[in-house]
């Protein structure tokens, strides 16, 4: 589920520290993979609310591929036909596998709202109450990113995740 802010001001924060987390983020991936026996393919997928049957997703999709080539009458009727059905958040996976046998996925983009909000936790995301707050120590004290801090809290994070790998 993307991630749900307080206010504008909590917004503004995100749009500066996120693109700069997700690049940290991918470059500490490709250092690990360099350095390990794994190796990580990228696949864009999509996220679907909780609760969206198998049925319900194979509807939207294709009326997505309908849409594509559809002439402009029946295109507007398919807008509105997908408009009151669930609408799915694109993502970003990183797929591990070693030896061809074992295989991980691992979301990129919760990583990045890992490094980016306090206490995040993709469980408590899905609450719809639950708003985002942002890591302020990500930013120093002129408004831009604090680049050293978000290098090691990304880091961090990654270099976790490759150890848990075993």
């Amino acid at each position: 589920m993307p991630p749900k802010f307080a206010n504008t001001a909590a917004w503004q924060q995100a749009e500066l520290i996120m693109q700069p987390a997700f690049i940290r983020i991918l470059d500490r991936i490709r250092k690990q993979l360099d350095a390990s026996n794994w190796k990580g393919t990228y696949e864009n997928v999509l996220i679907w609310q909780p609760g969206t049957t198998e049925e319900t997703k194979a509807i939207v999709e294709n009326l997505v591929l309908q849409l594509e080539s559809a002439p402009p009458k029946q295109a507007d009727e398919i807008e509105q036909a997908l408009m009151k059905l669930p609408t799915p958040t694109p993502g970003y996976q990183l797929n591990l596998q070693r030896e061809g046998m074992e295989t991980v996925k691992v979301d990129l983009w919760e990583l990045c709202y890992q490094v980016c909000f306090l206490g995040y936790s993709a469980l408590l995301a899905e609450s719809p109450n639950y708003t985002v707050e942002i890591d302020t120590n990500l930013i120093d004290e002129t408004g831009d990113v604090d680049w050293q801090l978000l290098d090691e809290k990304a880091a961090a994070l990654v270099d976790r995740i490759f150890a848990n790998l075993g």
